[in-house]
């Protein structure tokens, strides 16, 4: 925040806001409709907008959450659709989004999820006593630490919302009015969340300066929070720190602004081929030509956080102080930084040829970053840039402003040069004085200090001077400071706010020119985190064999692999293929325990993440089927939270993806009905994979249920995999070991008992193990032996998979005629192998 507190909480007041950080029960958020007490606005909520642009290690960027959500529904017969806006407050970005949702609230949770806010800001009429709405009660379920305010129902006003958008919204960007004007819920939340943030950081935005748009729920694939955390894609389930994630694999950017983008891509993904096409021909370019990608991955490192710049640009404050002095200031030296980046980059990106390039090219031929540049040039030193180490920032600040602009502050330089000579001066004589070899330093805490190396036996009596105060000692290396020097420390620091005051004065003045032409800066943060995100794409492929993929109707990966586990194991695992079309497309996959299954199911909706975004695939060829949806079923955990079983968890998902799914989804169950009986689970999985079934959806089922695998008997689009197990014998030949080849292969599994053959490596008493032994084989006899496929069932499903593969020829082939008329030759055979030799009554 800006400024005293006590005028931030008088506004606040004003608004008759009620917070409660972490809210636990909802009774808790909704009992006191007072204004908020001092700390919870102006301390725990936002970040210090003093906050640095350098371009920290990138992982870093995200792990402050720093982003304001307001959400609102509608009432009476517009319950369901959801307005949502949200800011960023290191990015002066505001999203509007608002859609449809279902009873489950699913895109709603998992939008937030994505956006992993500091605080979410709802009207109280949703959380009245006794009156709370399913919404609000999901939300405060689902994000227990993140502080939730109930603002007034009035604050969420769609006229002062679009107000507030035809104000902000810089011009380059008004096409937004088009898309919003009707959309009431989306407004309502903007205008609430502006408010609120302009009274919690105490600032304004300039007019016209934040970039505003629109993002409906259409443009991008939709994956559950629960199937995010299976898939490991930007959090590791065992250690958050671990980078062991898809994330983690891919995430080579230089810039926080990149990394930002590549984990907000891997949470949604693309749906429109001709976007992932375009992002692909790029990291084909940048593989191809290592001169462009090593020159532009020079230029992007340089480049510090953009967003977060911007956005501390836009903001007028409410209070001048010497903190937001300074803070505009080194911020103008940020922007000086970024824009003399500007020629380096089109320079590398001359001569490129993909149509993304170029346009990106193009963009950065706009005059306006030369007008900025020009602008501040005439005022600002040449040589003044970011650099690191706060003594040579403090420096750059100080002289940031040419000479002879203004007399004052070129007077109140020279006291402040003279102050700290004066300082090295008298650290000097002291040296001298007392023959220590005393030095010079600084701290952005303690200012200047003094600092030696000397071992302890030499002072004398082991004991520094008397005149030296504030000793600390580490290892051998002393810090301490005199009473002098702390007095001449504040005649410099006092010489330094008046430089400040001065030099943050030119420098508004210099803003408020700048500000009509701050567009195109949006446009360059745009394209550098696109072209960090590019850039990590291809590093990532240049460390693997990754093959470019294609987008069909059909899902056909040829010898991938697990992208995380290739860099857990430090070398390639085991590859497999994988194949499905409308006509097969759900796959029931067996195995014995840990024989691959899991790591299997995974790889490919990992696989298919990795191709949506625009990266490359691990595997040797693949083709996939756009998926609008990707749903998972893993795990085997209970909930004690929402006092949910394991039984009862695995219900919950199974619902949901029933709910949700349709027929351009992907699905992967890995087993289902384990934590109920064997008939009941056998019972549960049947009739849920008969529901999937129906649909055009890509299903992977695995399971233990073998009765399950006689599905293909009934429904044709059905195929049976399984994991191959090898048994060797050990030399004393007494004791047989389980081999795993982690291959696939077709037909389900023959493996008898393996169970207990897990069971027996894991130490359990051998009595034990014989009397289940027993056990088993009492119980396998008495199960009916299992169904046949009739002659009849053979040749529906022959004919079944004739016509599906003809289609697919019709639709995708590319071969010529000679070629075509081997593979339709191969058709036959494989046709006539698979119907029944005919009986006297059955036609040929």
């Amino acid at each position: 925040y800006f400024g005293d507190k006590s005028s931030c909480v008088e506004n606040v007041s004003a608004l008759n806001l009620t917070s409660s950080s972490s809210v636990r029960g909802l009774n808790s958020t909704c009992i006191g409709k007072t204004p908020l007490s001092t700390r919870s606005v102006c301390r725990s909520h936002t970040p210090l907008m003093g906050y640095s642009v350098t371009s920290s290690s990138a992982v870093s960027a995200h792990t402050v959450a720093s982003v304001i959500v307001a959400v609102v529904e509608g009432r009476g017969l517009a319950r369901g659709e959801v307005g949502m806006a949200s800011i960023d407050l290191k990015n002066p970005e505001v999203i509007l989004s608002q859609f449809a949702d279902n009873t489950t609230y699913a895109k709603v949770i998992t939008k937030l999820k994505i956006l992993t806010p500091l605080e979410i800001i709802m009207s109280n009429t949703a959380c009245d006593a006794g009156n709370t709405t399913k919404l609000f009660s999901l939300i405060t379920e689902h994000f227990r630490n993140v502080t939730f305010t109930t603002v007034q129902r009035k604050y969420f006003n769609e006229t002062k919302g679009l107000e507030y958008v035809e104000q902000l919204c810089a011009s380059e960007f008004s096409t937004i009015f088009m898309e919003v004007q009707s959309k009431y819920y989306c407004l309502a939340a903007a205008a609430a969340l502006l408010k609120y943030v302009e009274f919690i950081q105490n600032s304004v935005y300039a007019p016209k300066s934040l970039k505003v748009r629109f993002q409906g729920s259409e443009k991008t694939a939709m994956i559950d929070s629960s199937s995010a955390q299976n898939l490991e894609l930007v959090i590791n389930n065992r250690d958050s720190r671990n980078s062991h994630t898809l994330f983690g694999v891919l995430n080579y950017t230089k810039t926080p602004g990149g990394s930002r983008r590549l984990r907000s891509n891997i949470l949604e993904p693309l749906v429109d081929a001709e976007t992932i096409n375009t992002r692909l021909d790029c990291v084909q370019e940048l593989l191809q030509d290592e001169e462009l990608f090593f020159g532009l991955q020079a230029v992007i490192s340089k480049f510090l956080d953009t967003e977060q710049l911007l956005s501390v640009l836009v903001q007028i404050p409410k209070q001048d102080t010497v903190k937001t002095a300074e803070s505009k200031i080194t911020n103008l030296i940020y922007l000086k930084h970024t824009l003399e980046l500007v020629e380096p980059l089109k320079a590398a990106l001359r001569s490129c040829n993909t149509p993304l390039l170029k346009a990106y090219y193009n963009s950065l031929e706009d005059t306006r970053f030369g007008i900025i540049l020009e602008k501040i040039t005439t005022v600002i030193n040449d040589d003044t840039r970011y650099t690191k180490g706060c003594l040579n920032m403090r420096t750059q600040k100080c002289y940031a402003v040419k000479p002879n602009i203004n007399e004052f502050l070129d007077i109140a330089r020279r006291t402040y040069t003279e102050i700290v000579d004066d300082i090295a001066g008298m650290i000097t004589q002291l040296a001298e004085k007392y023959s220590l070899p005393m030095k010079t330093s600084f701290s952005s805490a303690r200012g200047f200090f003094i600092q030696m190396n000397v071992d302890c036996s030499t002072l004398p009596n082991g004991q520094l001077p008397s005149e030296f105060t504030k000793i600390t000692k580490m290892k051998n290396t002393y810090s301490f400071t005199s009473a002098d020097l702390i007095k001449m420390n504040e005649r410099c620091q006092e010489s330094l706010r008046e430089i400040y005051h001065m030099t943050y004065l030119i420098v508004c003045k210099l803003l408020n020119e700048i500000y009509e032409h701050i567009h195109c800066l949006y446009k360059l943060s745009d394209i550098v985190s696109m072209l960090d995100m590019l850039l990590s794409f291809a590093h990532a492929c240049t460390l693997s064999d990754y093959v470019r993929p294609e987008f069909t109707d059909t899902l056909a990966i040829k010898q991938g692999w697990h992208p995380i586990l290739e860099k857990i194991a430090m070398e390639k695992p085991v590859s497999n293929n994988t194949y499905l079309t409308e006509g097969n497309n759900f796959v029931i996959i067996t195995g014995p325990n840990m024989s691959g299954k899991s790591t299997y199911l995974k790889q490919i909706a990992l696989c298919q993440i990795m191709a949506q975004i625009g990266s490359y695939v691990p595997a040797e060829y693949c083709s996939f089927r756009i998926a609008e949806q990707i749903f998972t079923r893993i795990g085997m955990d209970d909930d004690i939270e929402t006092n949910a079983s394991t039984f009862m968890k695995e219900m919950k998902e199974i619902t949901y993806i029933i709910q949700n799914a349709n027929d351009k989804s992907l699905i992967i169950i890995d087993e289902l009905g384990r934590g109920t009986s064997a008939e009941e689970g056998i019972g549960i999985c049947y009739a849920a994979c008969e529901y999937l079934l129906n649909l055009k959806a890509f299903t992977l089922f695995a399971t233990h249920f073998l009765e399950l695998c006689h599905m293909d008997a009934l429904y044709p689009n059905v195929e049976n995999y399984h994991f191959e197990v090898q048994h060797v014998r050990s030399s004393a030949g007494k004791k047989e070991k389980i081999a795993y080849t982690y291959a696939l292969s077709k037909g389900y599994t023959e493996e008898k008992n393996y169970g207990l053959k897990a069971a027996e490596v894991s130490s359990l008493p051998s009595s034990v193990i014989l009397d289940a032994k027993e056990i088993t084989n009492h119980i396998a006899k008495q199960i009916l032996h299992r169904q046949k496929s009739t002659p009849e069932m053979m040749k529906q499903r022959a004919v079944y998979h004739l016509a599906m593969r003809l289609v697919q020829t019709a639709r995708n082939s590319r071969l010529d005629p000679d070629s075509l008329r081997i593979y339709l030759k191969g058709l036959k055979k494989k046709y006539e192998a698979g119907c029944p030799a005919p009986g006297q009554n059955d036609e040929q």
